[in-house]
């Protein structure tokens, strides 16, 4: 996701409005571990919410404390919110005459949402602007979430019973699956960069959300 600062300018007012969701992750690849013979195991992917701390009682000093405390991502700048994933598999490579065959293919997927926590109480005001605030965030990264999980389906469905011939010592199948891998991950980063693009803009949802906590708190 692309770090951007955005203007809002609503009753002549005019605020700088650094936004950022990140999303990114380790895939790794864990060849010739050998599995049951299922083609396909159910599987759920583990998901985790960190809290970085902030401090503050009304919207703007809670926004303010977000960006000297916020996670720092790519070259140094700071955002909101940021989702990443590790990505790991065991995959069962068996040789049928010449040619090689992916039986089955199992994945471990860690989801981890980075989110921000004030740490002292808030008035009754302050909390109803933050848990508004932080509901349309929180919901913002999970979509991210839901990206990355369908990425892992996308992989499972082209792994399991990929076949290629003249293969028997199983290497060109790993060239040909990591090939394809790059692909579905340049497509999830891409269709995640495209989801910001329209709630970062003018009007969207994320940009409404900071401008209901800096000026409802």
């Amino acid at each position: 996701m692309l770090l951007r600062s955005l203007l809002s300018h609503r009753r002549g007012r005019k605020f700088t409005v650094p936004l950022s969701s990140r999303c990114f992750g380790v895939l790794l690849l864990v060849a010739g571990v050998a599995l049951p013979s299922a083609a396909r195991a159910d599987w759920q992917a583990i998901e985790k919410v960190e809290s970085y701390a902030i401090e503050g009682r009304s919207g703007p000093e809670l926004y303010a404390s977000i960006g000297q405390r916020g996670p720092v991502i790519g070259k140094g700048k700071r955002t909101i919110a940021y989702t990443t994933f590790t990505l790991t598999w065991q995959r069962d490579y068996r040789p049928q005459g010449n040619a090689c065959v992916l039986v089955s293919a199992r994945p471990k997927l860690t989801i981890i949402y980075k989110l921000p926590k004030p740490s002292g109480p808030l008035g009754e005001a302050a909390r109803k602007t933050w848990e508004v605030f932080f509901t349309g965030v929180r919901d913002h990264e999970r979509v991210h979430g839901e990206m990355i999980k369908e990425m892992v389906k996308a992989i499972e469905a082209y792994s399991v019973g990929l076949t290629v011939a003249d293969d028997p010592s199983c290497r060109k199948i790993r060239e040909q699956l990591t090939a394809h891998l790059s692909e579905l991950s340049q497509a999830q980063r891409q269709r995640s960069r495209d989801f910001d693009k329209v709630e970062f803009g003018e009007g969207g949802n994320l940009q409404r959300l900071v401008y209901g906590l800096m000026t409802g708190g």
